[in-house]
């Protein structure tokens, strides 16, 4: 099988191909980045010498370059998204434009291809938001996003399962939790807060970390993705549960892997869009076979691990970016 992996640099992305040419090393993959902020092949040097392994560097709205990387792929994994929630609010027209056109250009390529699966990569932030007592996210829960990114995934959804209704074009959807594992961008909570301290720098948590978030191994999500492929009904979304845990909690357990006290927490002043809790029930793909693997402690643990063992992988990504986004603050009124 020959696959398009869109997004391929970026985190999820490269820990996917990771994955697909260790599980599958029959499969050919043709991995499709424009190389963003976001994306590093520094994280794919290990798979560069791979004959099953080709890069393009390109963007998924420019209509010749998806036409080309199309050629004699059978499925498309896509992954690639602007997915900076903060700066979505800032300037919304990127997002716009990757993730709701540039989702649109892969289906019509893929279509006239006549590919045998598009599987698309969402978020569970295309629902909104969630109270305490809240039951979680269902496949069936109707759209409210609170953000630009939010809407603009929500959009690249929408034009999927379109394509299927109009086309019959073979896709999958999946919404997935908040992601964590190696090589994620210090941009993210989780990275970012192990690299600050690592560098003996404060963790800036928004007003008293009582948002509630899910966290999924990226590793079980890559498995995930696999299972949809393999036994996943085309047309139909599933999403990915993770576990529960307060900002403030995440933040708590990795000080005390890293045998740190609460000193070290910066309290920032939340933005106003800043959604309480998201939550997924993962009945449907868990009657495919799905389980996670990595408990929420034992991944953290390990990602850490990652992280102290990789400082020149994300060493210079840090350098020059601020540790609060004021910008980013002050666009939603904070």
């Amino acid at each position: 099988m020959k696959l398009l992996v869109t997004g391929g640099a970026g985190f999820i992305g490269s820990n996917f191909i990771h994955y697909w040419l260790r599980e599958h090393p029959e499969d050919q993959i043709v991995n499709l980045d424009v190389l963003t902020y976001a994306g590093h092949l520094e994280s794919l040097r290990d798979v560069e010498g791979n004959p099953n392994y080709t890069f393009i560097k390109g963007d998924i709205t420019d209509e010749e370059v998806v036409k080309r990387a199309m050629e004699g792929i059978d499925t498309v994994v896509h992954f690639a998204a602007e997915s900076h929630v903060d700066r979505s609010n800032v300037n919304p027209i990127p997002f716009a434009k990757t993730n709701e056109l540039g989702t649109v250009t892969l289906l019509y390529y893929a279509r006239l291809a006549k590919v045998k699966r598009f599987h698309h990569i969402s978020t569970d932030e295309v629902y909104g938001d969630l109270k305490l007592d809240d039951p979680p996210f269902n496949e069936n829960t109707p759209y409210n996003p609170h953000t630009h990114y939010a809407a603009s995934k929500a959009g690249s959804d929408l034009h999927a399962k379109a394509e299927f209704e109009a086309h019959k074009l073979p896709i999958t959807v999946t919404n997935c939790a908040n992601n964590y594992g190696p090589y994620q961008d210090p941009e993210k909570l989780i990275p970012r807060f192990i690299t600050n301290l690592l560098q003996g720098q404060k963790v800036p948590l928004m007003g008293e970390g009582a948002e509630i978030r899910e966290w999924l191994h990226v590793e079980d999500h890559c498995r995930g993705i696999d299972l949809v492929l393999r036994k996943g009904k085309p047309g139909e979304t599933y999403l990915l549960q993770g576990e529960e845990r307060t900002n403030l909690e995440v933040t708590r357990a990795i000080l005390k892997h890293l045998r740190l006290g609460e000193d070290m927490i910066e309290p920032v002043e939340s933005r106003l869009s800043h959604d309480f809790r998201y939550a997924n029930d993962g009945t449907k793909i868990m009657e495919l076979g799905w389980v996670r693997e990595h408990s929420f402690e034992e991944g953290l643990k390990e990602v850490i691990k990652w992280y102290q063992e990789n400082r020149s992988w994300w060493e210079g990504l840090k350098q020059g970016r601020p540790n609060v986004d004021r910008e980013a603050q002050e666009s939603y009124g904070g």
